[in-house]
This record gives structure tokens, sequence and C-alpha cells, in this order.
């Protein structure tokens, strides 16, 4: 059993707490068919293409915590085959940002104290305040990462301000307004509107510009979400597939909880 990342730190009062929806990807990413399937697609020394040689990005949009982030950073041995990647990830909540940039620094630093792993070389490049792959260069993202929130909700919360990102905006702010901006935090993290898909769907629409030809994205979706349906969709982009390679279990004759596999199967 892989440690999973230390999150002490963090203060579940603006952030999502880690549930069984982040153990299931910490579970997929970690399975021995998935770790093949990276491993063979990012091998290091081994290909004579430089492109499938070069240092991965991966980008978790969304972070929360970082628990995710911060368990592919202190495993990419085992998870990737190689021992050098780049993370980044990107959340609309500051707070998760600071959390999640800790979150994988304590995850690297245990996981290079360990004897089987002193040349472990992973970089966290950084934590952006953002929404989801705005922030990032188009064709620039070799695996990401997305958790999102997937309750169906009758309204899809809107994204937090600049001022509310401040911290000094807490300041004289009364008890009750404190639990308001708490609780809208914490909204953000599970609300999808309408199918639990709206904010997800953005995500989709993104994929085939932000992932680079040799990209995958790992999506979860909830059986409310219509994953099969989903995987129609992506499959009628022309050249992609998709593939459920993570599952919690049926329940009522449904998978509750399934983790997506979103890659080229031709190149551009």
């Amino acid at each position: 059993m892989l440690p999973t990342p230390d999150t002490s730190h963090v203060s579940f009062d603006t952030i999502y707490e880690p549930s069984e929806d982040s153990y299931l990807f910490l579970d997929t990413l970690a399975s021995a068919s998935e770790s093949q399937w990276l491993s063979d697609r990012f091998q290091t020394g081994t290909s004579p293409d430089l492109a499938s040689s070069a240092v991965p990005l991966v980008v978790e949009a969304g972070t929360g915590s970082g628990v995710v982030l911060g368990f592919v950073a202190a495993q990419s041995q085992k998870i990737f085959g190689r021992q050098d990647i780049l993370t980044l990830g990107t959340d609309v909540n500051r707070n998760a940002c600071m959390a999640t940039r800790e979150t994988v620094s304590r995850a690297i630093s245990a996981e290079q104290q360990s004897s089987e792993a002193t040349a472990l070389k992973t970089i966290h490049i950084s934590s952006l305040t953002g929404d989801l792959c705005s922030p990032l260069r188009p064709g620039s993202v070799d695996v990401l990462l997305f958790n999102p929130p997937y309750v169906p909700t009758d309204e899809l919360p809107r994204l937090p301000t600049a001022s509310e990102n401040d911290p000094t905006s807490l300041k004289g702010m009364s008890s009750s307004a404190r639990f308001d901006q708490d609780s809208y935090f914490l909204s953000l993290t599970y609300a999808g509107g309408a199918d639990g898909m709206e904010t997800t769907n953005r995500l989709l629409d993104a994929i085939p510009g932000i992932l680079s030809d040799r990209g995958v994205a790992y999506v979860l979706l909830c059986k409310q979400n219509q994953p099969e349906a989903v995987k129609e969709q992506i499959r009628g982009w022309g050249g992609w597939d998709a593939e459920t390679v993570g599952s919690s279990g049926m329940q009522a004759g449904w998978e509750k909880l399934v983790i997506v596999r979103i890659w080229r199967s031709q190149k551009p």
C-alpha cells in the first residue's frame, strides 16, 4: 500500500476533504494496469522518440487539498516508471492553492527521505489560482487530472472574485458572514449544476486544445453524469478514445464512481 499524502495542515472550512472519490483516483493511478500504461507512454531512455522521453508535465485542475497531485508527485517512479516529472495545480480557491503547495512539498520530502527514493527528481512548479485550464499554454499538458464538482444541483456557483480570494478581506468580517463565505467556497467543490456536468463539460471542451500530442486526461464521473454517454461523446470527436479504468464498484446495478481515461487514439 502506497502512503497517502499528509493533509494534516489543511483547514477544510473552505477546501474539499479527501474522500472516496479522492482515494479512487489514487488507487486507479497506482494500479498495475494503469501504471504500466503510463510507463509505456512516458518511458525514459528506451524510446528513439525524444518527445516520448521528455519530462512529462502533470496538471491537476481543481486540486482542493492537493492529496491527488501530492500522491502522483511522490509516487512518480511507481506510476510513470520514472523519477522526474513536473507537477502543477490550478484551483479557483486561493486557500486550496496554498494547501496544495504544502501537501505536494510534504509528499515529495517524505518520499525522498525513504531509502528507496533517494533519486526522486519531481519538481512542483506552482499552484495557480485560476479557472480549470485557463492559466495554461495550449498543447502543454501531458497528464491532466480532474476530480470535478459532480453533484447535480439546481444552480452552478459563480466563480469567486479577486477580493473574495484576498485573505485581507476576512478582517472585520462577522462570524455569520465568514460562515456564508466558507459555505460558498465549499459549494464550489461539489455543486456541478445540471446533471452535475456543467463544470466537467467545460473541462472536456478544453482537453483537445490543452493536451500535448501524447497527452492523456483522467476525469472522475458519478453515475448521474452518465459516463457511457460521455465516453461516446469523446469518441465522436474523431481520433480520440475514452475508457473506464477505475471504479468504486456497483450500487443498484450502477457503477457509483468511475475514472475515465481520455487520450488521442490517432496522432493529429
